[in-house]
């Protein structure tokens, strides 16, 4: 069987910890506390997430990968695990002007893989922020 045609995909699991309070200064303090609740705790609060990429491409016949596990996870650590592990996500130059919910936080960590990884094709980000909460991007409409 040949995997010259064939396209997979492979799903990365990363853990890091980080902090943010969810607040809009475009939005009043009452409006703030109404949208987002214990979130918009002015001490913040911070979360344990796990961050899933998933990349996809052909089989490469000689390696039998889609891509190298070394590369990706090289590339994850220096520009994801380094940018936001144990970090206030508020004071971040990606939440400048924006409300760093976990949305936002996918949208980030998809820019910063979709313009710097090239080794395979990015298909989408998915962080679990809580047992009960996840989000994903796969980039716009």
């Amino acid at each position: 069987m040949t995997t010259r045609n064939m396209k997979a995909h492979l799903t990365r699991r990363y853990m890091f910890s980080a902090s943010h309070r969810l607040h809009s200064d475009e939005m009043s303090n009452e409006e703030n506390r109404a949208t987002y609740g214990k979130c918009n705790n002015p001490y913040g609060h911070g979360h344990n997430y796990a961050l899933e990429v998933t990349v996809s491409g052909p089989v490469d016949e000689a390696t039998g990968m889609v891509c190298n596990l070394v590369d990706l996870d090289g590339f994850v650590h220096a520009q994801i695990l380094e940018r936001f592990d144990h970090q206030n996500l508020n004071t971040l130059p990606e939440f400048s002007g924006r409300v760093p919910t976990t949305e936002n936080l996918c949208i980030a960590i998809f820019d910063i893989v979709k313009r710097r990884f090239h080794k395979a094709h990015l298909d989408k980000v998915r962080i679990e922020e809580t047992m009960l909460n996840s989000f994903e991007y796969a980039g716009d409409l």
